[in-house]
């Protein structure tokens, strides 16, 4: 039963760690400005949709996305309701603290919903941080919640690896 309760620990200690990415991110990086490239960009005032494609790189602090290409859809107040990376993948990474290191994220389309604070991975879609995943064709976080969900597809099955730590080390238990 140990072994058990030890396995389920460290199991739920992954995911807290996996999906704690954008909610725990270092606070400097909100202060800090944010760039955008791309070879190309639009906006339609009438719909308040913003696209950016070929090449989109976006950074702010420790925060990259790379896609080929971005949607944000603004409310009338020019805040962002959507923000949808494509790619193949798109790709976003940042670090959460210096302790926990380096989160990345790749799907085919990475969006994110400001309203509902869920932010969904779709197609081939896997999160990574200190040797632990997440992967299947969607993956959907809770921002707010902090609640994954991770789905798989007709040709692919949830997946989720995770490293051992110390409480599932037999030597390591007194």
């Amino acid at each position: 039963m140990l072994i058990n309760l030890t396995k389920v620990t460290a199991l739920t200690a992954t995911i807290t760690t996996i999906t704690a990415t954008t909610a725990m991110a270092l606070p400097s990086d909100a202060k800090k400005p944010i760039k955008l490239s791309a070879d190309r960009a639009t906006y339609k005032e009438s719909t308040g949709v913003t696209t950016y494609s070929g090449n989109v790189i976006i950074s702010q602090g420790t925060l990259k996305i790379n896609a080929d290409s971005i949607t944000l859809n603004l409310s009338k107040k020019r805040s962002i309701n959507t923000a949808i990376a494509k790619g193949h993948p798109a790709r976003m990474e940042q670090v959460i603290t210096a302790a926990k290191g380096k989160a990345k994220g790749q799907a085919n389309s990475i969006e994110y919903n400001n309203i509902t604070g869920i932010l969904t991975l779709t197609g081939n879609a896997k999160l990574t941080q200190n040797g632990a995943s997440f992967a299947g064709n969607k993956i959907r976080y809770s921002l707010k919640e902090g609640d994954v969900e991770a789905l798989g597809g007709k040709k692919q099955r949830v997946e989720l690896i995770f490293p051992p730590n110390e409480l599932s080390n037999p030597t390591s238990v007194k």
